[in-house]
């Protein structure tokens, strides 16, 4: 049976370049969909629909597809993507000195089926002055990131501490996406080892 094709449904290049790390062959295509928070909504609900609805919205007969999102969350409210440089310093400042929650769904979906899984990291950081977090958002870096920052730039200094998975808070777990991919019969391995006859 010829595999199917793997889509990932994001135009993320920290994504991108985390699903090409580990040698999986794909494609890419741009998912639009509403990302409002429904009233009352849990973060763990939230982050698991905003993944299969990347899918759903992306899937087609004769592939794979492939989707994730990741969320933010301090004192119980999920921390999106910036609205604006007040917003991005906003929540820097909310999470400075303080432990929070990420959390990243990744969905998947042949024509049969749609599975995901949820994956919850926690990070503290250090304390964090208003003028560092006006800095930081200067240097643009943490525009369209959950939270207002990215772990894998600049935003690295203020992690003082991380418990879970480091990919995961990047935007897409590794291990668990392995997992998913092998369950729809992806055979991962195909790119990763050179054929010795």
């Amino acid at each position: 049976m010829t595999p199917l094709p793997v889509v990932l449904a994001s135009e993320s290049p920290r994504r991108a370049q985390l699903l090409a790390q580990i040698r999986i062959e794909f494609s890419t295509v741009g998912a639009a969909i509403d990302e409002s928070v429904r009233p009352a909504e849990p973060a763990s609900d939230y982050v698991a629909r905003m993944a299969r609805q990347k899918v759903a919205a992306c899937a087609r007969p004769g592939q794979l597809t492939l989707a994730a999102d990741t969320i933010v969350v301090c004192d119980s409210q999920i921390l999106g993507k910036p609205r604006d440089a007040d917003d991005g310093i906003a929540m820097l400042r909310k999470l400075s000195g303080r432990v929070h929650d990420v959390m990243t769904a990744v969905a998947a979906s042949d024509s049969d089926r749609l599975d995901w899984v949820i994956v919850a990291s926690r990070v503290e950081f250090i304390e964090i002055s208003a003028a560092r977090a006006a800095a930081y958002w200067a240097s643009g870096e943490g525009a369209d990131k959950a939270g207002g920052y990215g772990i894998q730039g600049i935003g690295g200094i203020f992690v003082k501490k991380l418990e879970g998975s480091y990919s995961a808070v990047v935007g897409l777990p590794l291990m668990e996406t392995e997992r998913l991919l092998m369950s729809f019969d992806v055979d991962t391995w195909h790119s990763r080892v050179e054929v010795i006859e």
